[in-house]
């Protein structure tokens, strides 16, 4: 078992003095922002198969990719004066979930933000089993890492069919956070057909459904009140990589 390296700067207490021009003035050091960055990834909740996602190894290879990361890159520099979120539409494989990770593992590596990430489909899962009687875990303690942090992704936006009770739970959730003017992240495989018609058929037509029919009207319109809409275009990635010989 190694022992922890005591910094040399600070000597292991975390601040450090430098000249502020009328005398000296206690600052964090840096191990202790680094310290500090990886608890919080820990903690993010971020899924194996996209902990490595970042804006600087996306590969945006159409008009709307680059603009998508253009976007991503903005939220970043802007934060936490960035007071609306995000909501990344598109058809599978356009890395919408990578740019999603991308966004918070910057925000809490450069700015300390408590960050999370859930799927749409696991973070239902998890409410309905606090239900059960053997569940060591509460509706409460599942909400409250969501309802504290300062950005939350989730992903999959309407990949559950709704039902009146996922429908109400998830409002409640998102509603929070709206309320609380705390930013959210979204994405979502399905269009928004309600207010425009697109010619990308092979996507709009998918399944004949919109965001609003997985979700719900009610729901759909408080996303997009707290949300700038980012549509992404392309082929599918992993579709590409795998034809190529590539093995994720």
């Amino acid at each position: 078992m190694t022992e922890n390296k005591i910094c040399t700067k600070c000597h292991g207490t975390g601040w450090v003095l430098e000249n502020g021009g009328k005398g000296h003035v206690a600052k964090r050091c840096g191990c202790f922002v680094a310290r500090q960055a990886e608890v919080l990834l820990e903690q993010a909740n971020i899924p194996k198969r996209y902990i490595n996602c970042s804006l600087a190894n996306y590969e945006g290879h159409n008009d709307s990719l680059k603009d998508a990361l253009a976007i991503a890159k903005k939220f970043v520099k802007n934060f936490p004066a960035q007071e609306i979120g995000v909501l990344f539409i598109g058809p599978c494989g356009v890395g919408k979930t990578h740019l999603a990770v991308a966004i918070i593992q910057e925000l809490i590596r450069k700015k300390s933000a408590r960050c999370v990430f859930y799927d749409f489909r696991d973070l239902i899962r998890e409410i309905q089993n606090s239900f059960s009687p053997d569940s060591v875990l509460t509706e409460s303690d599942i909400l409250a890492p969501i309802f504290q942090s300062e950005v939350v992704v989730l992903d999959e936006l309407g990949a559950k069919r709704t039902t009146a009770w996922v429908e109400e739970t998830i409002f409640y959730v998102i509603n929070h956070r709206y309320n609380h003017k705390k930013t959210t992240i979204f994405t979502s495989n399905y269009p928004d057909t309600e207010e425009r018609e697109d010619t990308r058929e092979s996507f709009y037509k998918k399944g004949g459904e919109s965001l609003v029919d997985r979700i719900g009207v009610r729901l759909r319109s408080r996303v997009y009140e707290m949300c700038k809409v980012v549509d992404m275009w392309g082929d599918d990635y992993r579709k590409m990589a795998k034809q190529a010989g590539y093995r994720f």
